[in-house]
């Protein structure tokens, strides 16, 4: 066997392991050393965790999954969410039942065992959104795992209102691959701000994750941030205030993992402003894009960190309906290496759709950013999070839409590109819709969107880019409660639905047999 087919095996290996398990097509012509274009396959296994949704008591939360129809996939799967702790029921089947489940316990020695380990959400078919629900504080972070014609584009939501108190408001939060590195710029350690990174372990191992504040002068002194473990098949949210005793409004939030992975969101929760989710912000790069903040904001905030010693400065330009334009006032950022910093834009969208856009100004300066975004006035006022995100790629989705209050912004930084977006059938039933956009060079769109026919339930909405432009997409939810204006921004990259797998020579071939 060549050396040319050892690194085709360590890398096929390599790609099943980060994005999923792809079955290899045979090789259609022989010769030991032929290099083939990559084979891009649907991925057949995909795990996501969810956050503990609220310690709150008046928290509500919907949990919504959903798989869009992909060609290529097995018949058979599964998909389901279960309590963190708990030993999956799945069998390999699409029912998720085993012959005992079937039959029952005789004796009845089994039910309790049975009961908690009954999954929060199983789908049912690919297409159609699935919804499980949860109320009170003492909901549990999840696990989730999708097989077979499942995996491809598996996309889950947890959205949790809050009637009243610390972080009241609407809640969102996508659920996440785990993975060893995250940034989250936006958080504080103020005495009115609440908030919790939550760290969770979906693996049979114990992870151990590192925690590093940074705010406007630099790193800040920690206690007990290093070598938190995170035990198997758990989720532990740790209270960012408790970790120093420093005070400060702007701050960023580096959780590196040392040992294991996890998947990693922080909470933030304020006394007057309500909260949401804040999710971790795209890797660090010279050039950003925050798809997606509302045309009614009242207020943005803009913070970012360069988490080199290497000072950056940015172009800061706002995508809007008719072209890129500069805030008046804030043509230009600048970010001292190692500390975060913070700018107010005021009502910068002036109630037009719009997409910030970064770009270095000079030098390239690997950066990481998010906006805080208010909405409403005086006691009526929520807030939420969009960071900086990646583009949709190939496909994207957002779950949990209604007929009202969801609004879909599309962004084109770099030239104008066509987009297909299909609107599911309904939880509850009815029939998908499509549609296709042109999003023009610099602009941002909040697109009329499709509805399903005889809609019932909630929908998902697909993405997919016909054109080479890179897309940028962020998703609001939104949701008045006596007056008060709750809402919360999803970004939504690529899918990670395919995988691309190089077509090996006929040794790798004769491997598989």
């Amino acid at each position: 066997m060549n050396r040319t087919t050892l690194s085709l095996i360590a890398g096929t290996a390599a790609l099943a392991a980060v994005t999923g398990f792809a079955a290899l097509n045979q090789p259609a012509a022989a010769g030991p050393d032929t290099a083939r274009a990559a084979a891009e396959l649907p991925v057949e296994r995909t795990s996501l965790v969810c956050p503990a949704p609220s310690s709150s008591d008046l928290a509500e939360t919907a949990y919504t999954a959903f798989t869009p129809v992909t060609k290529g996939t097995q018949d058979n799967g599964s998909a389901e969410l279960r309590p963190a702790g708990q030993e999956s029921t799945d069998t390999g089947d699409e029912s998720g039942k085993d012959d005992k489940s079937e039959k029952g316990d005789k004796d009845g020695k089994g039910d309790k065992k049975k009961a908690a380990e009954k999954p929060l959400l199983t789908q049912k078919s690919p297409g159609t959104p699935a919804v499980g629900e949860t109320t009170g504080g003492d909901a549990p972070a999840l696990l989730g795992t999708a097989e077979g014609r499942f995996a491809p584009g598996w996309t889950v939501q947890a959205t949790t209102e809050v009637a009243a108190g610390s972080g009241r408001g609407l809640l969102g939060v996508t659920c996440t691959p785990a993975d060893t590195e995250f940034w989250f710029p936006g958080v504080s350690t103020a005495a009115d701000r609440t908030d919790y990174v939550h760290l969770t372990n979906p693996d049979d191992s114990a992870a151990v994750a590192d925690i590093e504040l940074y705010g406007k002068d630099g790193a800040l002194q920690t206690t007990v941030g290093e070598g938190i473990t995170v035990p198997p098949n758990s989720s532990e949210p740790v209270l960012l205030s408790t970790l120093t005793d420093e005070k400060q409004d702007d701050v960023t939030v580096h959780v590196n993992i040392r040992s294991g992975r996890v998947g990693a969101a922080v909470q933030a929760l304020d006394d007057k402003l309500g909260g949401d989710w804040l999710a971790a912000s795209a890797e660090p790069a010279g050039s950003l894009v925050i798809p997606g903040i509302p045309k009614d904001a009242t207020a943005v905030r803009l913070i970012a960190h360069t988490p080199g010693d290497t000072d950056a400065d940015l172009k800061v330009q706002l995508a809007s309906p008719t072209g890129l334009i500069t805030p008046a006032g804030h043509e230009t950022l600048h970010i001292k290496g190692g500390m975060t910093t913070a700018v107010d834009l005021g009502d910068v969208t002036r109630g037009e759709a719009g997409s910030l856009i970064l770009t270095p100004a000079d030098r390239s300066v690997p950066v990481v950013a998010a906006v805080r975004v208010l909405r409403g006035k005086g006691d009526d006022q929520e807030s939420a999070f969009i960071p900086a995100a990646a583009p949709v790629g190939t496909r994207a989705s957002a779950v949990d839409n209604s007929a009202k209050g969801t609004t879909l912004s599309l962004t084109a930084p770099r030239g104008t590109a066509k987009v297909k977006v299909t609107a599911s059938a309904g939880s509850g039933g009815g029939k998908a819709a499509s549609q296709t956009y042109t999003i023009k060079k610099g602009t941002t769109q909040d697109v009329e969107l499709p509805v399903p026919d005889g809609l019932k339930g909630t929908y998902a909405l697909t993405m997919e880019p016909l054109t080479d432009t890179p897309v940028y997409a962020a998703r609001t939810l939104t949701a008045t409660r006596e007056g008060v204006p709750g809402f919360t921004v999803q970004t939504l990259p690529d899918d990670r639905g395919t995988v691309a797998v190089p077509e090996a020579d006929e040794d790798v071939a004769v491997l598989q047999k």
